[in-house]
Order: structure tokens, then C-alpha cells, then sequence
């Protein structure tokens, strides 16, 4: 008893001072850039001890090393954020990826023989002021959403299992009336939420600079002519204004694109990237199209070489250009493959079914029937988090458009029912095409595979990505045997 109390009091020292630590970095920022690399690095540096965590601060200290792009990302970050922003999400958020409580660890191995997640996706409300083409939030009421006391408590049990980080979907998650005075109650922990834009406005801006711990996910599908076709004309000026005020209140916050066949010339453009940097965005998240839902429109699907195209342009920006990016399917290298079913992350929708990903719209399990800590550790989530990586060649890490046979079989063994209309259409109405797509992808990216340095990210997987070493090398001898067949 004494000793888990001294190990809790221990923990909550270390982050505290590690807190201030970087906190203070961040606050002697300047207008050096150099000088704005050498604080961060060395105040990361005071507080990584264990090889994980060193591994984590190697690769942040690499990307603002002298030449590279992250050094005038840090004067972006002084230039186009309010100190409040800085100390609540910036520093508490880089603590929370060096520092996990141990404790709360062990006692989810002990009572539910698992791991938990590191990120946790919640859509209150599926409402939305729009109407995407492709999008698989539909027509829904008022009634149709999570209750508030659920939502709070849901929030909540995560942060009791040491989840806190969050990102909040739909629908438009403005629209639900509760979000901020919710989220108001849970200031230890970090929400994103990817929005359209249209509700906010300079007081909006204001109040989650003032809360602090908030970062609009400014959802945007390429220039004018994309966003507008997709969304209704003016949503591309109302989501350009959005920026300009979310820039000017000094609110962190990033972008999120909806990739698709049609419009990933543009996105893949310098222009566009510049325009985004300009506008304040501090890092992008690029999503490909994926047809999911009753209305699923396979031709907006981006074809095997257009993903390709995808990977080769944001490996180039990230080079170049002061932004983060992150391309969730291209980027299967970092973290060992998917990181669905609990691995890193999951989603729960309004109804309460808690599903392996976001665009897996199947579940064995609803918050409104258990705890949250149950639910992660369904035969379900346990089966999909036993898999990864499902092939050696990490650029193929979907489970559901790289390997859809593999994700079917799951769902149909462990008896997961459908959460939205036309959720099986993917595996079957579509299964001729996505094993015809399936087959593209390998013959591309395995080529790149192979003669590219990716390779260097296979040692980090076992130490990083909690991946057996068994496991791993059994998908080392799959995939060379596929490249015989």
C-alpha cells in the first residue's frame, strides 16, 4: 500500500518537473531559431531516462536539428500561439508521450491482461450543419445523440486507464450544445477536434485559448473548387476565416483532409501546403477516401499509384517544410502497422458501440452496457491488437482495404454486428474490388519496400510497438514467401 502510494507520488513529481521543465523552454522561445532547438533539446534531454523514452527524444531532436525544418516550425509555434496554449497542450502533451504511469499499466495487465490505448476517438453526435459527398455522417436529430452524463463518463474511465488524449468527431462536434463545458471538466487531458470550421469565430477562438487544452482539426478537402464541391460554396472562405481567427487568438490547431481520387493532385501541391503553413496550421492529418456506409462511392477511392504519389509528397514536405504531417496508411512504418482495436487508439461512436477504428463500423461492445476497460478487452479488440503488422511491408498496414479478407474473417469469428448502415458493403458488395485495389497496392509498395530504407524502422517495432519478436519474424517469412507465389 505505502509503496503504491510513494510509486504515485513519484510519478506525479517526475511529470510535474518535467512540466516545468519544458514548459520553461518553451517560454524563453525567441526569435533564434537555433537557439529555440538548443532550449527544447535540452530540456527534453533532462527528462528522457529509459531507452523508449530516449528513442522518442532522438527523433525530436533529429527533426530540429541545425538546416532542418523543425527549428522554424518552434518560431511558428512562438509566433502563432498564446502561452496559455503553449504551457496547457504543448508541454503538458510532449510530457504525456515521454511519460506513462506505470502503475496504471500493471493494473490493466493484472485485471484485464491488456494494455491500454494511448488515444481514444468519440463521436457525441453524428448532426452536421453539412452535407459531404462521400461522408458517412447522414441525416441525424438531436435525439440521436450520446447523453451528456455518458459522455462525460466515458471521458472520464479513460483517463482512469490512463488515456488522455482525445479526439472528438461526428457529425460536427460544435453542434453538440455540452462539448466545451464537458471537456472544461477534464483539463489534465488534450482534445482534438476536427470541425468544419463554420462555428467558429473570434469569441470561439478566445474561449479555447483560455481553456487551453483544445486544438481544432480544421477539416478541409483541398483548395476552393474541391472543398466547395464536396461541401457547398463558401465552406472553403468559412474555413479560411476560421484559421485566420483560430491564428490570430494564438489557438494551436491543424488540418484534416479527406484524400480522394479526385482532388490529390492538389493537395499534393506546394502551393497548397505553403497556404496552409501561412494560414497557422502546425501539422496536417491526410485520411484516404474509404468507403464506408450505405452510399460508399468506390471511384472516389485514390488508386494504388495516387497513394504512392501521397507517400512521396509528404516525405518530401517533411523535409522541407516547417509542419507536421501525418498520412495514417503510408506511415504504417512508425508504428509497427495498424494501430486499430485498442493497439494505440479506437472509437466510439453516439450510440455508445465502441469500434476498433473509425472506419470499422462493427462491435461486440457498448458503453451504455459495460465499462470502457471491458470493452477494450473484448475477444474482438483482443484478436485485431494480435495481428499487427499484418504484413512484414508496414506501407500496407490496413487491415481493411490492404488485407480485407483478414478483417472479415475477425468480424464474422467473433460475431461483431454492423453500427451503420451498409457497414459489411466493404467486404462484400465491394470485395471484388478490394482485393483488385489490395493486389495494386502490394505490387506498388512492396517494390518500395524493398528498395527503399524503410527497413530501418523493422529493429524499433519489438521495443516501440510492443510487437513479439515471434510475431514479427513469422510476417518476415510470410512476406517472403507472397514474393515467391
Amino acid at each position: 500500500m505505502a509503496s503504491g502510494i510513494g510509486r504515485r507520488i513519484m510519478y506525479r513529481t517526475k511529470r510535474e518537473l518535467a512540466e516545468r521543465a519544458l514548459g520553461q523552454a518553451l517560454s524563453l522561445l525567441g526569435n533564434n531559431p537555433d537557439k529555440n532547438a538548443r532550449y527544447l533539446i535540452s530540456a527534453i534531454e533532462h527528462i528522457t531516462r529509459s531507452e523508449k523514452q530516449g528513442i522518442i527524444g532522438n527523433w525530436i531532436r533529429d527533426w530540429l536539428a541545425e538546416g532542418k525544418p523543425g527549428s522554424e516550425f518552434l518560431g511558428r509555434i512562438l509566433k502563432n500561439t498564446h502561452p496559455n496554449v503553449r504551457r496547457r497542450f504543448i508541454a503538458r502533451m510532449l510530457v504525456s508521450m515521454l511519460f506513462r504511469n506505470p502503475e496504471v499499466d500493471e493494473r490493466s495487465m493484472q485485471e484485464y491482461g491488456i494494455i491500454m490505448p494511448y488515444t481514444m476517438l468519440i463521436s457525441p453526435s453524428m448532426r452536421c450543419n453539412y452535407r459531404c459527398q462521400g461522408c458517412y455522417a447522414a441525416s441525424y436529430e438531436r435525439k440521436d445523440d450520446m447523453r451528456p452524463e455518458v459522455f462525460d463518463r466515458v471521458i472520464g474511465e479513460a483517463e482512469h486507464i490512463g488515456i488522455n488524449f482525445f479526439a472528438i468527431l461526428g457529425g460536427e462536434p460544435f453542434i453538440y450544445p455540452e462539448l466545451l463545458d464537458i471537456l472544461s471538466r477534464h483539463n489534465r487531458s488534450f482534445f482534438q477536434i476536427y470541425t468544419n470550421g463554420s462555428f467558429i469565430d473570434e469569441g470561439m477562438a478566445k474561449r479555447l485559448v483560455e481553456m487551453g487544452n483544445i486544438a481544432p482539426q480544421m477539416s478541409v478537402n483541398g483548395p476552393a473548387e474541391y472543398t466547395d464541391a464536396s461541401r457547398g460554396k463558401g465552406s472553403f472562405d468559412r474555413v479560411m476565416q476560421a484559421m485566420d481567427d483560430l491564428r490570430e487568438a494564438g489557438c494551436i490547431f491543424g488540418f484534416s483532409t479527406l484524400v480522394t481520387r479526385h482532388n490529390m493532385d492538389a493537395i499534393c501541391s506546394e502551393e497548397w501546403i505553403d497556404l496552409l503553413i501561412a494560414k497557422g496550421a502546425l501539422y496536417g492529418w491526410l485520411f484516404l477516401y474509404m468507403p464506408v456506409g450505405g452510399d460508399s462511392d468506390m471511384s472516389l477511392m485514390p488508386t494504388p499509384r495516387q497513394r504512392n504519389q501521397l507517400r512521396l509528397a509528404m516525405r518530401h514536405y517533411r523535409q522541407t517544410k516547417p509542419i507536421v504531417l501525418a498520412d495514417f496508411w503510408n506511415d504504417g512504418t512508425v508504428t509497427g502497422g495498424c494501430i486499430a482495436g485498442g493497439r494505440l487508439y479506437f472509437h466510439i461512436n453516439h450510440r455508445g458501440d465502441v469500434e476498433p477504428c473509425i472506419f470499422c463500423h462493427f462491435a461486440t461492445h457498448n458503453i451504455n452496457d459495460c465499462s470502457l476497460a471491458e470493452a477494450l478487452a473484448s475477444p474482438f479488440f483482443m484478436a485485431i491488437k494480435e495481428q499487427p503488422p499484418f504484413s512484414y511491408n508496414t506501407l500496407r498496414p490496413c487491415p481493411i482495404i490492404d488485407h480485407p479478407q483478414t478483417m472479415w474473417r475477425i468480424i464474422q469469428q467473433h460475431g461483431a454486428r454492423p453500427t451503420h448502415e451498409g457497414a459489411e458493403k466493404m467486404f462484400t458488395t465491394f470485395a471484388a474490388e478490394m482485393r483488385e485495389y489490395s493486389a495494386g497496392v502490394r505490387e506498388i509498395l512492396d517494390a518500395v519496400w524493398d528498395n527503399e530504407d524503410y527497413h530501418d524502422w523493422v529493429p524499433r517495432w519489438t521495443l516501440m510497438c510492443d510487437i513479439p519478436p515471434a510475431r514479427l519474424e513469422a510476417r518476415r517469412r510470410e512476406y517472403e514467401v507472397s514474393k515467391s507465389e
